[in-house]
């Protein structure tokens, strides 16, 4: 944007929060499917653990020991879908900030917001940033929320209608 008489502010630039959440730890996560998928694994494993801590201070689990294992599973799927959330929250806000033909600004404090209409070739550029960079991670994220809310919501059918 610096080639563009722009007035908004360098941090708040659309390609340059791009640039900067491309090098933030834990939002470069998604950019990978595989990694990302190890990591969140790792998540739901140490949850797990933790929960299964947590429901062994029950009364009944020595007499239902399979059915705390079960929901120990199954509720330890919160945490990485929380950060899956997380993550699309903040890849989707730069998606629409690269895609839109405005940029919202605030030169000093929240309440002298400005509104800077970006040029066409810029318009174009952080098009592109948006469908080649920011789209795969969006489309990542989403496909791996769906599958956790799957078997989320399959281990609370199995949960509601099998006396395990």
């Amino acid at each position: 944007m610096s080639e563009f008489k722009c007035p908004v502010p360098k941090e708040q630039q659309p390609t340059n929060e791009f640039i900067e959440l491309s090098k933030s730890k834990i939002f470069s996560w998604p950019k990978s499917k595989k990694i990302f998928s190890m990591i969140l694994i790792k998540f739901w494993l140490v949850t797990f653990i933790l929960f299964l801590l947590i429901s062994s201070g029950s009364i009944y689990f020595k007499t239902f020991i399979l059915k705390y294992i079960f929901l120990s599973l199954i509720s330890s799927l919160s945490i990485p879908l929380l950060i899956t959330i997380r993550l699309y929250l903040g890849w989707n806000h730069i998606f629409k900030r690269l895609n839109s033909e405005k940029v919202e600004y605030e030169e000093s404090g929240w309440y002298d917001g400005q509104i800077w209409i970006k040029p066409l070739n810029l318009k174009e550029k952080e098009s592109l940033i948006a469908s080649v960079e920011v789209k795969p991670i969006l489309k990542n994220l989403t496909q791996i929320s769906s599958i956790i809310l799957i078997i989320v919501l399959t281990g609370i059918l199995i949960f509601q209608y099998k006396n395990i």
